[in-house]
């Protein structure tokens, strides 16, 4: 069986705005129609196709036409929004699988290297689909609205959502119809097919923080295309945080967002060679700082709450003017991380979102007016990339434990990048034993001088909260902290953290000295 392509964008949205999409002047068509859809995902009971990035789904469509039953494969998605992936159909006679259809399809290949075990039922939806196909630029678009729900042994979840899936034409007019759409009805980049969703809630990990996916790249793969996948990633790890934030407010998911965002303008940085021709990689890159800027205050004091002042009073906790502080900055935590929500919730977030998406898929850099070092090989790049980072840490970090704060801070700057770059091109490297190894040794290596050197800027930074507290609107006696004895308290916190500079320094001096001598993955 040939796979076919699917290019498809998913917004996420609620019910009024799905009714409002089906009433939206650029969807009309007179081609509209509306099925119901029953759909079963099936895997192993060890989860092989799971674990070989493929899910197995049977579903029933009942519509004007009468019903037919559909057996689809489909690979794995690795980023956010767009589902550029192969999959692979066939209508079958009934509703269970069939498992001599799957005989050309690669889930096929990996039941026969697994034993052929059975295959059982994970996970059902049942969708109510409106669709219509569309014209919009020079390209045809399937638009389809979906509702409904995802029925799991730990519960349902709902289902609404848009998608736009190219059927002939340029992906350029499928982003341009989304970024129209976004205008007027607050959509927003989806993060998860809904067969992962199902996965995702079985798993229980629907509502929790995640970390950043390995990047998919091989060492076939050119520079250009490795950007795409470093880029793809990110905002999947920034998408899924960002909607465990939404709904729970939760510490770690906004401080997996920064993460996201930085490894993000981390690529910008690392592949500029690739995007130099196009402008627009400087202007997305300095947007993006820009309105997250909030978002850094807000997990400061986090980590000043969490990390430092806790221990503190757990270690002190009869002196009362900790509490005032914790207090006092409860207070301001709460207000910053408002102000995080107003940017997430906003109009401009969103639509600066798909911009980005739109922008790595089909900007101007993936064509003529790209560079040559699109076209390089991935592998020869990347040394490239690494081999002038770890020359800067190793020149701005000698004599590390003697810097000033400002050149500490820059020395860690670029062991952020090299670590990031260091990760975005783990899978070139993961093919020979050897090379495991040498990746490992090197990032374990960087961590341990990341890690000193962000417990020295977390001390920078108590000083700063400390020096920025700001007396409550109303007095003692209405019931807020005593700022005197809060300010006081945050100077006593500070003298205390910073008695551990000295032997931060000398560490990190170490950990400096201990990565030049780690012998470098990619060479």
């Amino acid at each position: 069986m040939t796979a076919s392509r699917e290019i498809e964008l998913k917004l996420d949205c609620d019910a009024a705005d799905l009714a409002a999409l089906a009433d939206h002047p650029l969807l009309h068509s007179p081609d509209a129609g509306h099925v119901t859809l029953h759909a079963t995902y099936y895997d192993t009971d060890a989860g092989d196709l799971r674990a070989a990035g493929l899910a197995l789904r049977v579903r029933r469509e009942t519509g004007p036409d009468g019903e037919r039953v559909i057996q689809t494969v489909k690979a794995g998605a690795d980023g956010a929004g767009l589902f550029d992936r192969a999959e692979w159909e066939r209508t079958i006679p009934g509703p269970a699988p069939d498992r001599a259809a799957l005989d050309d399809t690669p889930a096929g290949e990996v039941l026969k290297e697994a034993g052929e075990p059975e295959i059982a039922a994970r996970f059902s939806l049942v969708i109510e689909r409106a669709w219509r196909p569309v014209r919009y630029g020079a390209s045809a678009i399937a638009v389809t609205l979906d509702r409904g729900r995802i029925e799991t042994v730990r519960g349902d979840l709902p289902v609404c959502e848009a998608e736009l899936e190219l059927t002939e034409g340029d992906p350029a007019d499928l982003f341009a119809l989304a970024q129209a759409l976004c205008e007027t009805v607050p959509l927003r980049l989806g993060a998860l097919a809904k067969g992962e969703r199902g996965e995702a809630a079985l798993a229980g990990r629907l509502d929790r923080p995640s970390k950043a996916d390995r990047v998919a790249i091989d060492p076939g793969t050119t520079a250009g295309e490795g950007f795409a996948a470093v880029a793809r990633s990110c905002l999947r790890h920034l998408r899924l945080n960002e909607a465990v934030f939404l709904e729970n407010r939760d510490p770690e998911a906004l401080h997996q967002i920064r993460v996201a965002l930085r490894r993000l303008r981390s690529a910008f940085t690392l592949f500029r060679p690739v995007l130099a021709a196009d402008p627009r990689a400087v202007t997305l890159r300095d947007e993006i700082k820009r309105v997250t800027e909030p978002f850094g205050r807000a997990r400061n004091l986090d980590v000043f709450l969490d990390e430092t002042l806790a221990p503190e009073i757990e270690r002190r906790p009869e002196e009362a003017g900790l509490h005032d502080l914790r207090a006092l900055l409860g207070a301001e935590r709460e207000r910053a991380y408002a102000a995080v929500l107003a940017i997430l919730d906003g109009a401009a977030w969103r639509g600066l979102v798909i911009d980005c998406v739109a922008w790595i898929e089909a900007g101007p850099w993936r064509g003529p007016a790209g560079t040559p070092e699109g076209d390089r090989a991935a592998k020869n790049f990347a040394a490239d990339v690494l081999e002038r980072l770890r020359r800067r840490i190793k020149q701005r970090g000698r004599h590390l434990d003697r810097l000033e704060a400002e050149e500490r801070h820059r020395v860690r700057i670029e062991a952020k990048k090299l670590r990031y770059g260091a990760e975005f091109f783990a899978g070139l490297y993961a093919h020979r034993r050897k090379d495991r190894k040498r990746h490992k040794a090197f990032v374990a290596a960087l961590a341990e001088l990341q890690d000193h050197l962000g417990a020295l800027n977390d001390i920078a930074t108590a000083h700063e909260i400390g020096a920025g507290l700001a007396p409550p609107e109303r007095g003692a006696a209405d019931g807020f902290p005593d700022p005197a004895a809060a300010v006081f308290s945050a100077g006593l916190v500070a003298a205390d953290v910073e008695a551990r500079t000295r032997s931060l320094l000398a560490a990190a001096a170490q950990a400096h000295e201990d990565l030049l001598e780690v012998r470098p993955f990619w060479r």
